[in-house]
């Protein structure tokens, strides 16, 4: 349980750090936040408990796929928040979007090349 707490609070200060870089300097802060610290914390922890390397890569290669229908999302909430659409209607719609593009990804890529998310 105490190895639970710790990757909890961890990964807790590693989202206030970057939540208060982006307060301090919005450029620094999505630097940071580009970084792909969740998935390497993800990774790591992965390997830590299962020391499996089939499922280490697994994780690493699946981030890969769904990185990419995430990306619209970060061009589609800046466009519609200087549109005048408010914040959680903005980010719900862009959230919406990245779901969609997940399943779309899942299908493309199971039926054209045999991965299986």
């Amino acid at each position: 349980m105490l190895y639970f707490v710790i990757k909890c609070a961890l990964s807790g200060v590693i989202v206030g750090v970057v939540s208060e870089v982006a307060r301090r300097s919005p450029a620094i802060g999505a630097l940071v936040v580009s970084l792909p610290l969740v998935s390497l914390l993800g990774i790591i922890w992965l390997w830590h408990d299962t020391a499996d390397i089939e499922r280490t890569a697994g994780l690493a290669e699946s981030t890969f796929w769904y990185v990419l229908p995430s990306l619209p999302m970060f061009l589609a909430l800046p466009w519609m928040l200087r549109a005048g659409i408010g914040f959680w209607q903005s980010m719900a719609v862009s959230c919406a979007i990245t779901i969609i593009l997940y399943f779309v990804t899942a299908w493309i890529l199971m039926r054209f090349t045999g991965i299986r998310l």
